[in-house]
């Protein structure tokens, strides 16, 4: 289910890229350029870490699944601006699979 939805997600993206921007939110974002995309994904990525944190305490994680899909979208009109899409953060994750994170995080300091 979810790189299906990932996939058609992918095509609306792309096809809001040409869109007009008064014709869709994710359309006036392209718009805009990407420095508002980035200030949205920083904003729902704030929203995401304190829902993070309330849910710690109140128990109800309904608002963290609700800002995470918000900070993922986000980040998915994010790369696509960049001619990205998310299968190259798959392959990463792909690529990471099976390697600890001490020896990735090793990694990436030999390759900066």
């Amino acid at each position: 289910m979810g790189n299906d939805i990932l996939a058609q997600l992918d095509g609306v993206l792309e096809a809001r890229k040409q869109a007009a921007p008064d014709s869709s939110y994710v359309a006036s974002l392209y718009h805009k350029g990407l420095n508002k995309i980035l200030e949205k994904v920083g904003e729902e990525c704030t929203e995401t870490l304190i829902a993070a944190k309330d849910a710690e305490h109140s128990g109800n994680t309904s608002d963290v699944v609700y800002e995470t899909a918000d900070l993922w979208f986000h980040s998915l009109v994010m790369l696509k601006q960049l001619g990205l899409d998310h299968t190259a953060v798959l392959e990463e994750l792909a690529r990471r699979f099976g390697l600890s994170g001490l020896e990735e995080k090793a990694q990436r300091s030999k390759n900066p």
